[in-house]
């Protein structure tokens, strides 16, 4: 997948000794798609791919809730991608959605079936996640240079434009216009004419004129196309004779009037367009000529790479230590100015003891481990803010901020941990979703207790254990006397835990 490197042979990481390939799921809102890859020298060699044309975008009624018929096309789709990912260990599968699952109102209940069909989680990512997660696909399929690319991909129900150098995005949004949506808008009966056509593209300037004048500051040499609307369109313009390569704005003149004179979509019988793309064709051209239009682009590539790649290759660097998830942690505790130290010591701390009781559970879950250090390095963020509440300050950054490389249901269950780790645990159960999630409160909520000195002294040795719900605390009898403010801290934490039906006991 990516023949324009070389790199030196590397074995694999451990995580994925005994598997070689991998795999990525796109949920978009025109098409579903699947990619399989094979590793290899750091690099992804395609073994197979599938696409189901879903149209999950048309699905969504007035009230923005995905209609049953449409559910039922997307778990036939998924099934089938499930039939072929049987035996993929987890860790090898990568499954995200888009727009539309973005926005879907009845998008909880949907997951659930999906899930089921596929056999694999599934992740709704924000939109500069899906902008992230482009250019990196994009960029794997280009040669290396220094130089600054424009990257644009219009979906079923979003489009997002990145400008980048090599493999790092520099510039990410994304915007609230599709091929689907915009068809849907504006050539709902499949006609078209130029008043409904400009009307369209206005529109979509529009949305673009929020972005323009930032992105072209920035500046690139290249602009480059992908999705499924973009090679439709330039396989037109190629075909018709209106351009050698790519994307030009004289060939989108020449097929603008082809569209036109057609007027229709059961008219259109233009070489390059596939019958999965010909619904949807007069909304992505509209988008498409608005780009060229608002960004002042003169001609593009298409690329084959798109969102399934850059998933793919997210997935590899996540085995490679490479795992974006860290640097925007890291990121975090740099911008809101953590206390490093407090946060290391709440850390280590809030590890140990989980390690305790992961043990009495048979092992620890890596993601559980994972998602507890994150929670404990960004625990006080809010704190840039106001001390009050800051707990929930922090929820708050950690639900709502552009978090690059976490997936929003990933965001959702951070916040979740960190508003808990303070104050009423009563109003932690209206976050705390899964049962699996209650130890990871306890520990992160001891750890903090404990580590409330914010001192370099080493805090008291303790022995945690777990039997269900019951947890039982070793500390040492004669510090704990020496410190009275801990001692009644643990006391309102036992009255607290035994309120939700949890037993804690410090021996």
């Amino acid at each position: 997948m990516s023949p324009s490197r070389k790199s030196s042979a590397k074995p694999l990481p451990d995580q994925l000794q005994g598997y070689d390939t991998l795999a990525a799921v796109d949920l978009g809102s025109n098409s579903f798609r699947m990619q399989v890859g094979r590793v290899l020298d750091d690099q992804i060699y395609e073994l197979d791919s599938i696409k189901e044309t879903v149209r999950l975008a048309a699905g969504l009624d007035a009230r923005k809730s995905l209609s049953e018929e449409s559910q039922q096309i997307a778990l036939t789709a998924l099934k089938r991608f499930g039939d072929r990912l049987r035996g993929f260990s987890p860790q090898a599968v990568r499954a995200v959605g888009t727009n539309t699952l973005r926005v879907a109102k009845n998008v909880s209940q949907f997951l659930l079936k999906a899930e089921t069909a596929l056999g694999f989680p599934i992740e709704v990512i924000a939109g500069r996640e899906e902008a992230r997660l482009i250019y990196l696909g994009v960029s794997h399929g280009l040669p290396a240079g220094k130089e600054k690319r424009l990257v644009v991909d219009i979906g079923g129900g979003s489009t997002e434009c990145i400008v980048g150098r090599g493999h790092t995005p520099l510039q990410m949004e994304s915007l609230y216009m599709g091929c689907v949506s915009y068809t849907q808008r504006f050539f709902a009966d499949g006609k078209i004419d130029s008043t409904r056509l400009k009307r369209a593209e206005l529109a979509a300037r529009t949305e673009l004129q929020t972005i323009a004048a930032r992105f072209r500051e920035a500046g690139w040499k290249k602009a480059i196309t992908s999705s499924g609307t973009a090679r439709s369109l330039g396989e037109m313009i190629r075909l018709g004779g209106w351009a050698e390569q790519g994307i030009t704005r004289d060939g989108l003149r020449k097929l603008r009037g082809a569209l036109l004179k057609a007027g229709e979509t059961r008219r259109l019988s233009l070489p390059g367009l596939t019958p999965d793309r010909t619904p949807v064709v007069f909304g992505g051209f509209a988008i498409m000529s608005a780009v060229f239009d608002e960004l002042d682009i003169e001609q593009a590539m298409t690329s084959e790479y798109a969102l399934r790649h850059g998933v793919l290759y997210d997935l590899l660097g996540r085995y490679h230590h490479a795992d974006m998830r860290e640097a925007t942690v890291a990121g975090f505790m740099r911008r809101y100015q953590v206390d490093l130290a407090q946060a290391k010591r709440v850390e280590s701390y809030a590890r140990r003891l989980h390690e305790d009781i992961a043990a009495e559970d048979g092992g620890e879950r890596d993601h559980d481990g994972q998602l507890l250090t994150w929670a404990a390095r960004l625990h006080e963020v809010g704190i840039s803010i106001a001390y009050n509440g800051y707990h929930k300050h922090s929820s708050y950054i950690l639900q709502n901020a552009d978090m690059p490389g976490f997936s929003r249901m990933e965001q959702a269950h951070l916040a979740a941990l960190v508003q808990a780790h303070r104050g009423a645990l009563a109003k932690a159960q209206l976050s705390i979703k899964r049962a699996g999630d209650w130890p990871l409160v306890f520990v992160l909520r001891l750890a903090t207790l404990l580590s409330r000195r914010r001192e370099g002294s080493r805090p008291p040795p303790v022995r945690l254990t777990r039997r269900a719900n019951r947890y039982d605390l070793a500390i040492d009898r004669k510090w704990l006397k020496g410190h009275p403010l801990t001692q009644t801290a643990l006391n309102e934490e036992i009255s607290q835990w035994q309120a939700l039906g949890f037993e804690f006991r410090i021996s």
